[in-house]
């Protein structure tokens, strides 16, 4: 018993290889039963018997069109090959006529399908039910203002949100492979099960591009680790956040910025991806400030803190390397962040004093005399980095020299002395005492060039917890 042959075309009037495959085509239609769908308006094609609408795209996204033409054969009503774009003698085998365009060029690539294009994909998935949005959806008024909703609802950090429409969710969760209602995690305070689906909301509220989705998910996962304690981190009366430290090829492709002013304003994926992570642990957990959040001063950096190492330089170790991953790897490292100060050395001319004044600037983090407590990051900028790279220190010596400088001895820090209450018994020998716990000082190379500065920023005093509460780094999947 012979199979029932049809088949379908899909051509759209603006593509040229469309237009070249049309002779091809009316040809076909006069030998074999023949649907050809639009895909937008204009006069083309001429075939007005075999000529079907499809504007709506629906047939478009039914039949997964991703080039125009493409010419489907059935079968009893099952697609049994396709060919996309001109191909002659592809489309000579595919029907069955080897006369098929024959006085036409042999190949020529079709165009894009108005289905693929960026939100009009996502709409044909919202409507056909592939992405089914599970999130509650709240109501706006028609003639209320929808960013004052927002606002309203509390779910602002102070700052304009974008709205969260089901086409720009749809959107964003195209950044990821993984499905909307896949389980990332429990966000404290309040643990509340916070889905992937919901972690879309809040980086279109924040500004984010779909890209940066699959980093954002690592970052939540690498705040849920129990060592890096977010929980106790929210509830801290100290200055801390999360800070957001990216390595890998990720960074450059997404454009965080690891330069000029790379822990300012003016990058999108900094200033999104860490509000991101910031608006789920206020929208989500229910950490708000002056509620569970009790910092007395918090920092601006606590509306959402993210930049990428400097890993320009071939000779230099990134962190996550040094944190014991490839250099090809891409890698989120969590730190519990206060603000930034700055740190002046313009006289120093060679490495070794070079690294005992950057040491003296470090002294400060948490008070001069509390050693052991918080953990610190120094960035190195590029013109200190020059001083060291010229007489060939590298991660190690660098570390290496910063810890010695900073060590003192005990009795110079018992509580009291000096007339200063203050004081701490921290790690090290007998006589001398380390200012840091082991990889709690992350030491890196960003910033721009211009000026012999460096930068300090500060840790969460419960890092002398070493055994609970440190830094987290974690491999980022797509």
């Amino acid at each position: 018993m012979n199979a029932t042959v049809r088949y379908v075309a899909v051509v759209k009037s603006d593509c040229p290889t469309c237009r070249l495959a049309e002779p091809a085509l009316a040809m076909l239609a006069a030998a074999v039963p023949l649907e050809v769908y639009r895909q937008d308006g204009g006069d083309f094609p001429t075939l007005r018997h075999v000529l079907r609408d499809d504007r709506a795209l629906d047939v478009s996204y039914r039949h997964q069109i991703d080039i125009v033409p493409t010419l489907v054969r059935f079968e009893d009503g099952a697609e049994v090959n396709r060919v996309l774009g001109w191909d002659r003698a592809a489309w000579q085998t595919l029907t069955g006529l080897p006369e098929l365009g024959a006085h036409l060029i042999a190949f020529q690539p079709g165009c894009g399908s108005l289905s693929t294009q960026p939100g009009i994909a996502e709409r044909l998935a919202l409507e056909h039910g592939a992405v089914a949005l599970q999130a509650r959806q709240v109501g706006v008024p028609p003639d209320a203002d929808v960013h004052e909703t927002m606002y309203e609802h509390g779910w602002s950090d102070g700052l304009p949100l974008i709205p969260p429409t089901d086409l720009r969710i749809a959107r964003m969760l195209g950044g990821t492979s993984r499905s909307p209602d896949d389980i990332v995690g429990l966000i404290p305070p309040n643990l509340v099960e916070c889905t992937v689906e919901k972690v879309a909301i809040n980086a279109v509220m924040a500004g984010c591009r779909p890209e940066y989705l699959p980093l954002l998910l690592t970052t939540i996962e690498a705040a849920l680790e129990p060592e890096f304690s977010l929980h106790g981190l929210l509830c801290t009366t100290w200055f801390s956040g999360p800070a957001v430290i990216v390595n890998g090829p990720v960074s450059r492709r997404i454009g965080i910025n690891s330069g000029h002013n790379c822990l300012g304003q003016g990058t999108r994926a900094n200033s999104t991806i860490g509000r991101a992570l910031q608006l789920l642990i206020r929208n989500v957990g229910g950490g708000r400030p002056m509620e569970i959040d009790r910092s007395v001063f918090g920092h601006p950096g606590k509306v959402g803190f993210c930049f990428a190492e400097d890993e320009s330089d071939p000779d230099w170790m990134p962190l996550h390397v040094a944190r014991g991953f490839r250099a090809e790897d891409n890698a989120v490292t969590l730190f519990h962040a206060d603000g930034v100060h700055g740190l002046r050395a313009h006289r120093a001319r060679g490495a070794a004093e070079l690294a005992r004044s950057l040491a003296a600037g470090l002294v400060s983090v948490t008070h001069p005399k509390l050693y052991g407590w918080g953990g610190a990051i120094l960035l190195i900028s590029p013109d200190h980095f020059a001083i060291f790279k010229r007489e060939g220190w590298d991660r190690g010596t660098i570390e290496s020299a910063l810890l010695d400088a900073l060590r003192r001895p005990r009795q110079e820090l018992a509580e009291g002395v000096g007339g200063i209450a203050e004081g701490a018994v921290g790690g090290g020998s007998d006589d001398l005492i380390d200012k840091f716990h082991a990889g709690t000082l992350l030491v890196m190379r960003a910033g721009g060039g211009g000026s012999l500065i460096s930068a300090v920023i500060g840790g969460w005093p419960a890092m002398r917890r070493q055994d609970e509460v440190k830094p987290v780094t974690r491999l980022m999947r797509e």
